[in-house]
């Protein structure tokens, strides 16, 4: 089955960060694992791999153990990097707004003979990004941030529910919305034509993550 067409809907995307796990920093990359396991089994569509500080060979083996302990519960997108995504068969990869082009990343995923479903997203702070996104080939958009985050404060003020509508309503392809997603507003973001939330701290921080997911399918 395509990852972009779950069994059910909507898309529910965890992003990870290892460096916002509670515990001592050498064991967040073992924490990280058993969250990402934990989220596979409470029913979370995607797990983006966005560890931007490890080495090559460090993403493989995390996003080999991730995998594994996924199984078919969940779809592991690997942040950036091609390479890892094909060398550990992952479902795709994510791009920055500024990463590689989506149709170029594209073209070397069919170089090195990756899985024929492997798809392709882009995160996208406007509407012109989101736009440029999808006509360079992306199966995806995350839009944001929507809400307020610590996690995108980079990225400029919060885009808001009304320039959320607006991508939704001009791309035909997915969108999902992602910064300061909360049970009380994802519902805000379905509404306004979201495909699925996307986040980390919502997910990575839940006390009981199979309570939450249950919590979000009710409400979305």
């Amino acid at each position: 089955m395509c990852p972009l067409r779950p069994t059910r809907k909507p898309l529910l995307c965890y992003v990870t960060d290892r460096h916002s796990l509670a515990g001592a920093p050498e064991l967040a990359g073992k924490f990280l694992i058993e969250k990402t396991e934990e989220a596979a089994k409470a029913g979370v569509d995607w797990i983006q791999l966005r560890e931007k500080d490890l080495s090559a060979r460090q993403l493989v083996e995390l996003a080999d153990r991730a995998i594994s302990r996924a199984g078919s519960r969940s779809a592991v997108l690997v942040n950036d990097r091609v390479d890892v995504a094909c060398v550990t068969g992952a479902a795709g990869v994510h791009l920055g707004e500024h990463s590689l082009p989506p149709d170029e990343a594209k073209r070397l995923v069919n170089q090195r003979g990756a899985r024929t479903n492997f798809i392709v997203g882009v995160s996208a702070h406007s509407l012109e990004g989101a736009m440029q996104a999808e006509q360079a080939g992306a199966d995806y958009v995350i839009f944001g941030p929507v809400h307020a985050t610590p996690s995108k404060a980079g990225f400029g003020p919060p885009q808001g529910v009304p320039h959320l509508r607006e991508v939704c309503q001009r791309l035909a392809i997915p969108v999902l919305a992602i910064g300061g997603i909360t049970m009380e507003n994802a519902g805000e973001c379905l509404a306004a034509g979201a495909a699925g939330i996307a986040a980390i701290r919502l997910f990575q921080d839940a006390a009981d993550l199979y309570a939450l997911v249950r919590e979000l399918r009710k409400v979305l």
